[in-house]
Parts: structure tokens; C-alpha cells; sequence
């Protein structure tokens, strides 16, 4: 099998990118290696694979990067909440106008299946109970109660603090940001071209995606990247609201893994599905914290209260259905791999700016 996957010279993609090579198969990388976050050439982790530069959002160039392909891992993509909303034009250009423009190439160029790299923000907050409604959604969070260091959502119909469960996949979808809303929009038009053209898409809900080749110092990183990086500079992690918001910590070999699993999985039943990818270990923001901390030697966490526009306070999910469809379950603990992500190779910043985002 021959595999297309843009972004694949980006964090997960070059890591999806191995282990289809490692799997027996071809894979070809299409990547703009754009200046600002590449240097203008493919990272040394490229050298063994084929390598064509190119925008996603170039059809020509796609039709020549898809030529004998089989299927396409599309990881291409502006990621993170971003400064502020004047990057929505960027987000939706990189995000859902490069998505469009692949899906047309993949229909010229008869390619059915499509693994999409799409994310847990697409839920917005994640899944709670109220004690006396059951399950509800939450009521969005007040600046006055943050400031006043109450962060739990609460219940829209009687005020009480609600409680966080597992969010599964038919969870509603309710994007909280630019970046959430285009991964939302990517999803709706991989599910429409699969039911127009008999197409099959994987769209891998990835969680907080952590590991080596991670980018670093950008204003776009990932907390995990953000931690480490304030403790090789011999400062102490400064943790927003309590450190007690709970997420889903997936190392990126088993991200690649999973998508190595959609690639070959049977077809979704309907040409179209998504599936959680994670750990099914939740941890603490300020769990992540410490075990870096500890790790490097470094100074303790530092709780400062407060949150970032978009941020929601706990996104946690059920594992069930993606061991079900694909037989994935993680493999790499919490503990292993943040104490490995303590010294892994990270990608070094050509530049600061706003196009230092594009994870390829």
C-alpha cells in the first residue's frame, strides 16, 4: 500500500509516516515546510522517506503527489486556540480550504480511503453529570467565577457543580474556538464526499498528543511542550486555574499507531466514523506538571489560577469504540512516557510568528 500524508514532515505525521514504513508499506510525504517552522528544509527524521514540498491546498500539486496512492493520512493543519481571532482567516484556509481541495483531488484520483487527524476540541467541554438532571451540558464558565477560583461548570437549570464522566464519540459537538470550529468543519466535509463519492474516512478524535518531535517555544504549543521548556530554563511550570482540569495525555507513537489501524480497518459501515483516540488514563494538568518537574529536577509547579480564553475545564474520553473498530488501545503509560518526554528530541522554532502553527 502506497500512503499520501500531508503534514508528514510535521510532529505526528512523521511519526505516522514511520510507522507505515515499519509496517511494510509506502508512504510519500507532502509537506510545505514552510520557513517559520522547518527552516525551509525537511527535518533530519525525513531523510529516510520520500519527500515532496508542496501546499495541500495546491491541487496540482496534489494530483501529482497522489498518483499511485492508495489512501491519504491527512495531517496537515494549523493547530492550537491561536493568539487571538484575527488568525480565523488563517485557521480556515490551511484547515478547511486545504481539506476541500484534497478531497476533490483524492475524487480525480480515485482514492477511497482517508484518515483524518481531527481532535478532542471538536466537544467543546466534555461530558457531565448533574446530581439531580443527569447528564447535561454544562453552563458556559463566568470570568467572575474564575477569577473568584471557582472553575467547575455548573448546571445550566439549577446552578450545582456538575460532575465530569468519559465523553464518547456521539457526544454533541461544540467547538469553543477558530481552530475547533474548522476541525468540526473538516469532519462535515469528509463526511460528505464519503457519502457522494463511496469514499471511507477515519476521523481520530487525537487528545492531547504528547511525545518527541513535539514542537517548542511557539505561542501555539501544547502544554506538555510549554512545561518542558519553562524547566530548561530553569523556571517552574506555571499551571492555569487549580492544575486539577483533567485531560487525556496519548503518547504519539500510539497516535501513529491508531493510524496505522484506520488505514487498514475494515470500512466504516456508513463511509464515515469517528473515533477517540487516547489513553484512557486521565490525568491533571498539574499531575503533568509535577512528573516533568520531578523528572528534570526542576522547580515545583506553580498554581496561578486564572484561564485562557477557550480553555474548558475537563475533556476526558471513552477508549471503548476505537478497541472496538480498530482493535486500538494505547500502549505507552503515563508515567513511561512523560518521563521519557522529560529529555526527547523536540523541534526546534525557526521563528516565532503566526505560521510557526502549521504542523508540516
Amino acid at each position: 500500500m502506497r500512503v499520501l500524508i500531508t503534514g508528514g514532515a510535521g510532529f505526528v505525521g512523521s511519526h505516522v509516516a514511520d510507522a507505515v514504513v515499519a509496517a511494510g508499506h509506502e508512504a510519500v510525504l507532502l509537506d510545505a515546510l514552510v520557513p517559520q517552522a522547518h527552516g525551509g528544509q525537511p527535518p533530519l527524521w525525513c531523510a529516510e522517506h520520500e519527500v515532496v514540498r508542496g501546499d495541500v491546498r495546491d491541487a496540482g500539486v496534489l494530483a501529482e503527489a497522489l498518483h499511485g496512492v492508495d489512501a491519504v493520512c491527512h495531517q496537515a493543519a494549523m493547530v492550537g486556540h491561536g493568539v487571538d481571532p484575527s488568525d480565523a482567516p488563517l485557521y480556515a484556509s490551511h484547515n478547511d480550504h486545504g481539506t476541500a481541495v484534497l478531497l476533490a483531488a483524492m475524487y480525480a484520483a480515485k482514492v477511497r480511503r482517508l484518515v483524518l487527524a481531527s481532535s478532542m476540541v471538536v466537544y467543546g467541554e466534555g461530558r457531565y453529570t448533574c446530581p439531580a438532571h443527569a447528564i447535561v451540558p454544562p453552563a458556559p464558565r463566568r470570568q467572575q467565577d474564575i477569577a473568584a477560583g471557582r472553575f467547575d461548570p455548573t448546571c445550566p437549570r439549577c446552578g450545582a457543580t456538575l460532575m465530569p464522566g468519559l465523553v464518547p464519540e456521539d457526544a454533541p459537538l461544540q467547538p469553543r474556538s477558530i481552530y475547533a470550529a474548522t476541525k468540526v468543519a473538516q469532519e462535515h466535509l469528509a463526511a460528505a464526499w464519503a457519502a457522494q463519492s463511496g469514499g471511507e474516512v477515519y476521523a481520530l478524535r487525537y487528545h492531547n498528543v504528547y511525545g518527541p518531535r513535539m514542537p517548542r517555544d511557539t505561542p501555539y504549543a501544547g502544554v506538555a511542550s510549554i512545561f518542558r521548556s519553562a524547566l530548561a530554563r530553569g523556571n517552574a511550570p506555571r499551571v492555569l486555574e487549580d492544575g486539577e482540569q483533567r485531560r487525556d495525555f496519548v503518547h504519539v507513537t500510539d497516535v501513529a499507531r491508531a493510524n496505522l489501524l484506520a488505514l487498514t480497518a475494515p470500512p466504516p459501515p456508513e463511509g464515515f466514523a469517528a473515533l477517540n483516540i487516547c489513553s484512557g488514563e486521565p490525568h491533571t494538568v498539574g499531575d503533568l506538571a509535577r512528573v516533568l518537574a520531578a523528572t528534570l529536577g526542576g522547580p515545583e509547579p506553580i498554581v496561578v489560577g486564572g484561564a485562557r480564553t477557550a480553555d474548558v475545564r475537563h475533556v476526558v474520553a471513552a477508549p471503548e469504540r476505537a478497541a472496538e473498530v480498530l482493535g486500538f488501545r494505547a500502549r505507552v503509560g503515563f508515567a513511561e512516557g512523560v518521563a521519557a518526554f522529560a529529555t526527547d528530541p523536540l523541534r526546534e522554532p525557526a521563528a516565532v510568528t503566526t505560521m510557526s502553527t502549521v504542523d508540516g
